[in-house]
């Protein structure tokens, strides 16, 4: 259990570092004139996720799930790609990556990297981890829960960051790299 404690803990680190990106992006865009959409649905979006990070060892230890290896290291697998797809997101949409929804006016969406397969390639990485984290010491529950909620978050998130992203003209979209 102490090591799967210190394996959420990782995860949450990762969590407030990007925190700390988010911020730096945030004043950069702002500086640039850019416009923040879906504010309402931050903090819940931010609640789950914080859920997610509590849940996941209060079950195993509530519970007293087991560890079982043949579930476990696929799901650390799972979950070593989607902190690697976050990263590939974050790394290119460069300082216009954030947590928000911020967009800034003039500059053309970003079609390189994951985004010239998918248009929202973080939530891909959000919904694996979201099942990967908690099935790593079959929290089940947890994980359960959480994907339910999030798909209610990310279809409200989803068609808010659409809304924003389309007020770029298309004129404006980047070619491939």
């Amino acid at each position: 259990m102490i090591w799967y404690g210190l394996l959420v803990a990782a995860v949450a680190a990762e969590r407030v570092g990007e925190l700390f990106v988010a911020r730096r992006n945030e004043r950069w865009s702002l500086a640039r004139g850019a416009v923040e959409a879906g504010q309402g649905h931050y903090p819940a979006m931010v609640a789950l996720h914080a859920g997610l990070l509590v849940g996941c060892p209060v079950e195993v230890w509530l519970a007293d799930r087991p560890f079982v290896p043949a579930l476990a290291w696929p799901m650390v697998a799972v979950l070593a790609g989607a902190q690697a797809l976050r990263w590939w997101c974050i790394v290119t949409l460069g300082s216009r990556w954030n947590t928000r929804v911020i967009v800034v006016p003039g500059l053309p969406l970003v079609a390189r990297g994951p985004y010239r397969v998918l248009r929202h390639p973080n939530y891909v990485a959000v919904v694996a981890e979201g099942v990967a984290l908690p099935l790593v010491h079959t929290a089940w529950v947890t994980a359960i829960v959480f994907t339910l909620a999030n798909a209610a978050v990310l279809a409200v998130r989803i068609r808010c960051e659409n809304r924003a992203l389309a007020a770029v003209p298309a004129s404006l979209t980047s070619a491939p790299a």
